[in-house]
């Protein structure tokens, strides 16, 4: 069976971590770039996600809910280097990144899969975690086929042992970058080498995917079940190719359905709304929640993940431990006992993020950590005020007998 599909588009995230005490220089960076702009978020344009998010979740994603036009202005006329000063103080920043608009797919050969860029984010945390996230869309996207086998080989575009090995038939081709090389190149340039992220065990080859796809309600509709389309959805959820055979066990696959023919599948590789046009808010509300809200929620948790990761290391370097006890005490004070959303959905996808990127047991290894070292420095503490004691009596002493000499003497 050929799955057409109706409507669909892909981000793919890119997540790099800036070095301890780089953050203000490379906003200065991103504000030099002509290409790159301040995401202004408003009220009245972004009301939804303004009510999505409870206050101290907002406030860390959204900062500039928070400017108000007079403020904005005078952001605008400060010169670049006392803006990213500002900025960097900021839990979040969002840059958009404009590239030029595609050509429709290449002349001559048209035996790859064509794909246009639509939006670029730069979305900077202040404490150095980053996230590079990059919407597409598969020109020829009305076979499904198409949309698997685009997600499967993209997500390894910058990963040159996969491109060196690979032997599937798959090419990608956009007129925004000449060849792949020209693509790392402009990933490199965001992102840098990335060596912090390689340091705490981050994957800085693949892309994790973000995908949303609404097939024709032919295949799903209130007469033809879910079971009809449930391998494409495996595969989909899965980040696999249209021609994989592997037998795929449904029922380990984290999923979970809030809508009327649509269905969320979640993995540590990334999270897949897949849907049909039976229902009419599968094409015109739910893809637009999906963007936005359902997105920073994303974001927030990956955040959340790796953020855990960076503490646990910075526990081990001796230079950084007081540094990561504030730290630690502020992540759990401010994000981690916060409510992120009061929507039901929103909670379910909250907590199945949370469960599968195993954000419990990361928060509970380096709060052992902080314990360790709280008990450890007050150990310290102890014994250095006892031996501080101890020469106060003993110097105490020593006087007291000197005195005691001279009196004698007198």
């Amino acid at each position: 069976m050929e799955l057409k599909t109706n409507y669909q588009y892909t981000y793919f995230i890119y997540p790099f971590v800036i070095k301890d005490g780089k953050y203000q220089k490379y906003i200065l960076k991103i504000l030099k770039d002509p290409k790159c702009q301040l995401k202004i978020f408003k009220k009245g344009q972004d009301l939804n996600i303004c009510n999505y998010f409870l206050p101290k979740a907002r406030e860390i994603l959204f900062s500039s809910f928070t400017f108000s036009s007079a403020k904005l202005k005078k952001l605008e006329d400060l010169p670049l280097e006392t803006r990213a000063a500002i900025l960097s103080k900021y839990p979040c920043n969002i840059f958009e990144y404009q590239l030029k608009q595609d050509i429709q797919g290449k002349v001559g050969n048209r035996t790859g899969i064509f794909f246009t860029i639509q939006k670029i984010e730069i979305i900077c945390f202040n404490t150095g975690i980053c996230f590079l996230a990059i919407k597409t869309n598969v020109e020829d996207a009305d076979n499904f086929a198409n949309i698997l086998d685009f997600n499967y080989k993209f997500r390894d575009i910058n990963n040159k042992f996969e491109r060196q090995n690979s032997n599937d038939n798959i090419k990608i081709q956009t007129d925004s970058f000449e060849s792949i090389e020209d693509f790392q190149e402009f990933i490199h340039n965001i992102t840098g080498s990335n060596t912090e992220a390689s340091k705490l065990d981050i994957d800085t080859e693949r892309f994790l995917t973000y995908s949303y796809a609404c097939i024709d309600q032919q295949y799903w509709n209130n007469t033809i079940g879910f079971d009809n389309v449930k391998d494409y959805f495996s595969k989909y959820a899965s980040v696999l190719p249209s021609d994989d055979t592997r037998k795929i066990d449904f029922d380990k696959i984290q999923s979970f359905s809030k809508w009327n023919y649509a269905k969320l599948g979640i993995s540590k590789l990334g999270v897949m709304l897949f849907s049909s046009n039976c229902d009419s808010n599968n094409y015109t509300k739910l893809p637009e929640e999906f963007e936005n809200q359902y997105f920073y929620l994303y974001i927030l948790n990956l955040y959340k993940k790796i953020y855990l990761k960076k503490l646990s290391a910075d526990f081990q370097n001796i230079k950084k431990i007081k540094k990561a006890r504030r730290k630690f005490i502020d992540f759990t004070k401010n994000l981690w006992i916060q409510e992120i959303t009061e929507d039901e959905i929103g909670t379910i996808l909250n907590h199945k993020l949370q469960e599968t990127f195993e954000l419990e047991k990361l928060y509970n290894e380096a709060k052992a950590k902080y314990d360790t070292l709280y008990k450890e420095l007050n150990i310290e503490k102890d014994h250095t005020v006892t031996i501080l004691i101890a020469v106060i009596l003993i110097i105490s002493l020593i006087v007291n007998i000197l005195n005691f000499i001279l009196l004698a003497k007198k």
